[in-house]
């Protein structure tokens, strides 16, 4: 009884794994953002509206600025390299509130996912001139999630900063 059950649980787990390994780069891509969006409104939640102009020194962003500027690459790399529009790249202006500020990033995070869903899987392969030198459409794709974990981990010290303990980490 004991060695069916193993075999049960060890033929699930080879199952789910195989799963997991079977997704596109495309949908491993999609679900990481939906929880890089989570995590990054958690922490733009986490910092009261009153500390939005914070800035750890002064050649720094202030925490709004840093969001708004997650928020254009965002814009630019998505539209830019994943839409048919062409894409002008204009400076967005500080939102008035915190609760703006939150909606821009949520409305920027759940276009490039569209613009994701849309995009077919064979074009991640397609090779595109990045300043000055080709990378694959799928580099992209992982220079719009690196940029956002490089200033996300900014905030985090931010909020520290204001003696604001920041939420949990949301990974996979």
């Amino acid at each position: 009884m004991k060695k069916q059950i193993a075999f049960i649980l060890l033929t699930a787990l080879f199952h789910s794994s195989l799963s997991a390994q079977t997704s596109t780069p495309k949908e491993a891509f999609i679900e990481k953002w939906e929880n890089s969006k989570n995590y990054l409104l958690e922490v733009a939640e986490a910092m009261p509206e009153n500390a939005y102009n914070f800035k750890p020194t002064e050649r720094q962003m202030s925490f709004k600025e840093q969001l708004i500027h997650i928020k254009g690459n965002m814009d630019w790399l998505s539209n830019f390299y994943f839409s048919n529009i062409e894409y002008k790249r204009v400076e967005t202006p500080l939102p008035s509130s915190k609760a703006e500020t939150i909606i821009l990033l949520e409305i920027a995070f759940n276009s490039v996912a569209e613009l994701i869903k849309n995009t077919p899987d064979d074009n991640l392969k397609v090779t595109v001139d990045f300043l000055s030198e080709p990378k694959s459409k799928l580099q992209i794709l992982n220079l719009l999630q690196d940029h956002v974990t490089h200033h996300r981990g900014q905030l985090v010290v931010y909020l520290n900063l204001n003696s604001i303990i920041p939420p949990k980490y949301i990974g996979w």
